[in-house]
């Protein structure tokens, strides 16, 4: 059962359609250009077939709450309503995957908009849950600790993408976001790069700030980001999607084995 919380329209008619023009080619930049936690990942998975994980669903949200009010055209529904999970499903998934609670929320609350926002796309909280682990382990990197206010503190910000080894990305946002006003750094429990973020970014808790240090914002827009050119369904959308996320197969890999770990204990 999922509850939902509303806002007025009036709040935010700011997300309007990217996908024209020359401004949809920088959004297309992979969210995390070398991900801080890669030294990890690369020792997740051992096989060599391309696999994409089974898709958990949530249970079903009653029909008003998944309804919630009708977006008008180039608006989103972070601008209307955010979904809530179950709280006993959430408590009980959390205790079998080990995920923390508050990061398992919001990857739910972010499958259940898109649910409604785009429903052929078809992804799924588990997907989410992986990425938030492969990135920053759910905002625990470091001394990082994901509050139960969603903010993770102190901020996670990657290394610069100077070209040394990793892409080369010039400063976009003079340091807004990651600190540096020579070179772009992923920032945030999901990782994205600032120029991504300023066509990406979302308010995943209605709270009128779109910032990817907060796991809300950063799950919904992470969820976009990849639904962006259609469905996920099958192993070829699933593993062409999260390739855009981050260009690595060893990344694809380990992101798949993440989520369908959670998948299989969830559904136990």
């Amino acid at each position: 059962m999922a509850r939902t919380r509303r806002r007025s329209r009036s709040r935010g008619r700011r997300w309007r359609s990217l996908t024209r023009g020359a401004a949809f080619v920088a959004a297309l930049l992979p969210l995390a250009a070398l991900t801080i936690l890669a030294v990890h990942y690369a020792g997740l998975v051992t096989g060599s077939d391309e696999v994409a994980p089974v898709r958990a669903p949530l249970p079903a949200p009653p029909a008003q709450a998944a309804s919630g009010a009708a977006a008008g055209e180039g608006e989103s529904s972070d601008d209307l309503a955010v979904r809530v999970p179950d709280p006993q499903w959430v408590e009980r998934v959390a205790e079998v995957t080990g995920i923390p609670s508050r990061a398992l929320q919001a990857y739910a609350s972010a499958d259940l908009s898109l649910a409604v926002e785009q429903p052929d796309c078809g992804i799924a909280w588990n997907t989410l849950a992986g990425i938030g682990a492969v990135e920053s382990g759910h905002g625990s990197h470091g001394s990082s600790v994901l509050a139960s206010d969603g903010w993770v503190s102190p901020r996670i910000v990657g290394p610069a993408l100077n070209g040394e080894g990793v892409a080369a990305i010039p400063d976009t946002d003079g340091g807004a976001w990651d600190g540096d006003d020579v070179w772009n750094r992923a920032v945030g429990p999901l990782q994205f790069i600032p120029e991504t973020w300023r066509h990406w970014g979302a308010d995943g808790n209605l709270d009128g700030i779109r910032d990817p240090n907060h796991i809300d914002d950063a799950a919904l827009a992470a969820g976009r980001y990849l639904c962006h050119s259609g469905s996920m369904d099958g192993t070829e959308a699933w593993r062409a999607a999260i390739l855009r996320y981050n260009p690595l197969t060893a990344y694809v890999d380990a992101v798949a084995a993440r989520a369908t770990d959670y998948a299989t204990l969830a559904l136990r």
